[in-house]
């Protein structure tokens, strides 16, 4: 099985289409073969980021032709006196005006109706017009249709209206080229409330339900464009209701901050709201407005509460706004001290993260991986949810608890984890028949999704599991404590597979376990089959969805789980940040009992440290390798996945589990090692947990610095199981403790070492480390790659900025020998491309705070700041902060998905599932998603689709990354 590969790598981070993935490199155009020039049908859309001095080029090459293109040359020219610096994603050159752009390796075909994106960095004086006409192969393209522009202008952000009361949709909208605006739809996230088809654009809408909701507004042009705008969240209450305005505000020691007041409903007599602290630091006051009078004319108008805060108080207060009649309303205001301007800056976003009306949570209180539902990348729509997701949650919660004193939120967080994302036992009915001398049967893993189903094979030996006896002794179950990875929040599959629930169907409302990737290193995010983590054979083919995965001469009914180690691992990070400032606040005692559950979650995640059939570490070349006797089997790593499952008949006696051979080094978690192994509070209660993690700290500072290459960056990883099938490693390669060195390690579509982010998030764990400990082997590590990182890293002088995105690599590190480690000559890394992703700057920027606190590296220091600060001056909007992204990616929605021949099923709302499927055929839900023309039109040889979004982890972590900063260098 390989159902644990996941990743925000799949993002946008590889340009290329879908065409180039499948076709043999000899295929793959050059630049070379242009005879077919004259038949080219193109647009080009060019866009900057300037800053007076240079610039940033992106282009987007469409083909709009009914052929692809195989190999393209793309030349334009300057007015100015611009000059190429360097490019990406393409060889850039220039001759005087002229700029000539040709394909890489890796990206010279373009499909029919899909695009590929370039970019490069230029220096120039004067003016900087932008080109006015492109040509490829020869050809000139045509200029690309822009789509309207649509504004939601009312309700206003985090309004509140009273059940039954007309709410006031009203939209702006322009169109681009000469068009025409046909009409504008109006939706509550996917829900169609109606449309207007003449300006002004709006819609009265007086059947919302009580609860949060999404709004958003669609235009259309008379040439079949389409644009969405900015979702506006408000809330819908039971009856008339005070309305305040942020819910959470920040006050420095000596200033004062204010919030607004308004009234939910018109009332028919005067109101009186009066405001006043009712709880906690008693240095923050109402100054203003602590009793203000709303009329049937003005209630809807806001007025203003003015907070003092004294000079040297510190901590949270409520202030509570109540008037007769009405839904009181509370706000949050904590004091900081007078130098804690960051610490505001968290309250400020985390305001936003948690504002219900803004579109991050689920009823539930479940984080969605996005607000915006349409998107796809490792999770394959918006509203499902990761154990990532959770546990990025928990550490939001916990550095909430650092500013506030309130640490609440970080326990109910965990129960939300609890509730929610870890299996109960009636998910996992028989692990007691669970047989640790025989975890599992062996399958073969296979390179594409085509070679599935894979055969199970009981002559190849598997290893014993050395520790589930002990952990049933410490905590008296047979139930593995560990999240599974992925969840349909919304239950748009419709499996229904709740918490204790076995396919439920699609009129469940809860959220529902489901899995994706399953069949090999190849298969990408668009070529997997969603099933159920609860396979009852009432969805899929005859035998669910089993055989597309192995291959048995009979199936049954089962549950299977699979846990992401990474994010199990942060959830302890955040536990063990949790119990740091908890102490010292002196409120240990408050997070005790969580914390100890995040040890317990710790013991468990020492399955991720196993060879997948708990065979002997290192020279496992065949099939015929030994297995191991116990402990041999560790390779002290955190790998890709731990996964289990079994019967769901309780009288069928048998349950299985595997660890995972493949270790990447951007999973790798030292602070986590550090916490589970020396810290009393978390220290795991079983006979050797502890120990294991004391030996796997050890190790994982090895992997580093065997990953490390000559400039400084972390390669890929290595694995016990060369192809996922103990094949034999190419002749030469190096070796960790007998491990095969892997560039790619997991999936390659798109390759697993290339996304700076696994780089950033990684480092940022040692950085930790690091600055608690001074540990001096994870200084010369971060020594070398702050080095590295920092010359690849660009702020330019409005304070926008780039680093890197995409990574290429060469070489391999040499085997490691631990007494005398090799210097890494042959390894190395190039930066192909650039970014101004918010979600990663953020996670860099948090490895040079720790960095810098602890070393006193200046650099570091003020890179941090101006990360921080450039994204906080020129990204923020309504919901958080973002930038827009061009999703060329997307073109692989018609893509097609395997299905043997023969194999038909369908999935719960009907979609057919055969050979025939594809990607959309399989998610016929998205065709009802406000967003959908945008892919509909890019499909149909449109420009390639751009999309602002608000993932759940990068919100939070730009949030973290402000406390961080706050923390340590303010």
């Amino acid at each position: 099985m390989d159902p644990g590969r996941r990743r925000a790598t799949a993002r946008r981070l590889w340009t290329a289409v879908a065409a180039a993935f499948a076709l043999p490199l000899s295929m793959l155009a050059t630049g070379a073969e242009t005879a077919h020039a004259a038949a080219v049908q193109c647009s080009v859309d060019y866009k900057t980021n300037d800053w007076g001095s240079g610039f940033t080029a992106d282009l987007t090459l469409t083909n709009r032709g009914t052929d692809a293109i195989n190999g393209w040359t793309l030349t334009y020219a300057y007015a100015g006196n611009q000059k190429l610096s360097g490019g990406w994603n393409g060889t850039w050159s220039q001759s005087g005006q002229s700029v000539t752009v040709k394909n890489a390796s890796y990206n010279g075909t373009i499909a029919a109706g899909a695009a590929v994106s370039t970019g490069a960095q230029f220096t120039y004086s004067g003016a900087n017009t932008a080109p006015t006409s492109f040509a490829v192969n020869g050809t000139t393209c045509a200029g690309a249709h822009q789509p309207p522009v649509t504004v939601l202008t009312s309700p206003s952000p985090g309004a509140v209206y009273s059940q039954g009361d007309a709410v006031p949709l009203a939209a702006t909208a322009a169109a681009a080229d000469n068009a025409t605006i046909s009409k504008v739809e109006f939706y509550d996230d996917t829900t169609l409330l109606g449309t207007d088809t003449s300006a002004p654009y709006s819609l009265s809408a007086s059947s919302l339900t009580v609860g949060s909701h999404s709004l958003v507004a669609k235009a259309y042009d008379s040439l079949g464009a389409s644009a969405t705008s900015t979702p506006v969240g408000i809330t819908v209450a039971s009856g008339p209701a005070v309305v305040a305005s942020p819910t959470q505000l920040g006050v420095q020691q000596g200033k004062s901050g204010t919030f607004s007041v308004k009234l939910s409903t018109q009332p028919s007599a005067n109101v009186t709201v009066s405001t006043s602290r009712t709880d906690g630091n008693t240095g923050l006051s109402v100054t203003g407005g602590s009793s203000l009078t709303f009329t049937p004319s003005n209630w809807n108008t806001a007025q203003t509460v003015t907070i003092t805060a004294d000079s040297s108080g510190t901590g949270s207060a409520t202030f509570t706004a109540s008037a007769t009649g009405h839904t009181k309303a509370t706000v949050t205001v904590t004091e900081l001290p007078a130098a804690k301007a960051y610490d505001a800056r968290f309250l400020d976003l985390y305001g936003k993260i948690t504002n219900p009306a803004n579109g991050y949570f689920s009823p539930e209180g479940i984080p969605y991986h996005s607000v915006e539902t349409l998107i796809v990348e490792a999770p394959d729509h918006g509203h499902e949810t990761t154990s990532e997701a959770y546990s990025y949650l928990l550490w939001l919660q916990a550095m909430y608890g650092k500013v506030t004193g309130d640490w609440s939120k970080f326990n109910g967080a965990w129960e939300i984890m609890e509730k929610y994302m870890i299996p109960t036992h009636a998910d996992q009915p028989t692990n007691s028949f669970y047989n640790a001398s025989k975890p599992a049967t062996y399958a073969p893993e296979l390179d594409t999704p085509n070679e599935y189903p894979a055969r199970l094979d009981t002559s190849v030996s598997v290893g014993p599991d050395p520790i589930a006896g002990e952990l049933k002794s410490a905590y008296n179950s047979d139930d593995v404590y560990g999240m599974h990875w992925i969840q349909d929040v919304d239950n748009v599959y419709g499996y229904g597979n709740e918490p204790g629930k076995c396919e439920a169907g699609p009129t469940a409302t809860g959220p529902s376990y489901i899995n994706t990737f399953q069949r090999g290193a190849q298969e990408s995010v668009w070529e997997t089959v969603p099933q159920p983590t609860c396979d009852a054979f009432k969805y899929g083919g005859r035998n669910g969805y089993l055989d597309l995965f192995t291959g048995d001469s009979s199936y049954a009914k089962q549950w299977k789980f699979t846990n992401a180690p990474d994010a199990d691992s942060r959830a302890v990070q955040a536990a063990y940040w949790a119990d740091v400032w908890a102490k010292q606040q002196g409120k240990g005692g408050d997070v005790s009992a969580t914390v100890a559950k995040a040890a317990k979650m710790g013991d468990y995640l020492r399955y991720a440290m196993y060879d997948k059939y708990f065979k002997k570490i290192g020279n496992c070349t065949s099939t015929s390798c030994p297995a191991g006797t116990g402990k041999d089997a560790s390779h002290y790593l955190l790998s890709w996945y731990y996964a289990w499952g079994g019967a769901t008949d309780t009288s069928a006696g048998w349950a299985w589990r595997i660890g995972s051979s493949h270790v990447h080094g951007g999973y790798q978690n030292p602070l986590a090692a550090y916490a589970l192994s020396s810290v009393a509070a978390l220290k795991p209660k079983s006979a050797t947990g502890a120990s294991d993690w004391g030996k796997s700290l050890q190790r994982q500072l090895e992997f580093y610095q065997w990953l490390q290459s000559s400039e400084g960056g972390i390669a890929g990883g290595a694995t016990n199981s060369w192809a996922g099938r103990y094949a034999s490693p190419p002749a030469g390669t190096s070796t960790f403790y007998g491990m095969a060195y892997d560039p790619a390690p997991v999936y390659h579509d798109p390759p697993s070492n290339q996304w700076f982010g696994f780089q950033a998030w990684s480092m940022e764990r040692v950085a930790e480390y690091y600055q608690q400990t001074g540990n001096a082997q994870a200084k010369a590590i971060l020594d070398k790659w702050v080095k590295w990182a920092l010359s690849k890293t660009t702020i330019n002088p409005d304070g926008t900025y780039r680093i890197p995105s995409t990574l290429q690599w060469s070489g391999q590190p040499d085997t490691w020998n631990a007494s005398n480690p090799g210097s890494n000559n042959g390894l190395h890394v190039t930066v192909a491309d650039y970014t101004d992703d918010v979600g990663v700057a953020a996670a860099y920027a948090k490895t040079l705070t720790y960095y810098a606190a602890k070393s006193g590296d200046t650099a570091a220091k003020s890179t941090a700041k101006a990360l921080l600060d450039g994204m906080w001056n020129n990204y923020q909007d309504s919901l958080g902060i973002a930038v827009p992204e061009t999703r060329t990616d997307y073109s692989r929605f018609n893509e097609s998905v395997y299905v043997p021949s023969g194999w038909t099923g369908t999935m719960p709302n009907g979609d057919a599932i055969n050979s025939s499927s594809t990607f959309s055929s399989l998610r016929s839900f998205y065709k009802s998603d406000p967003n959908w023309s945008k892919i509909e039109a890019y499909l149909k040889g449109g420009a390639a689709p751009v999309f602002t979004y608000h993932r759940f982890w990068a919100e939070a972590d730009i949030a973290l990354a402000m406390g961080s900063y706050a923390e340590l260098l303010e």
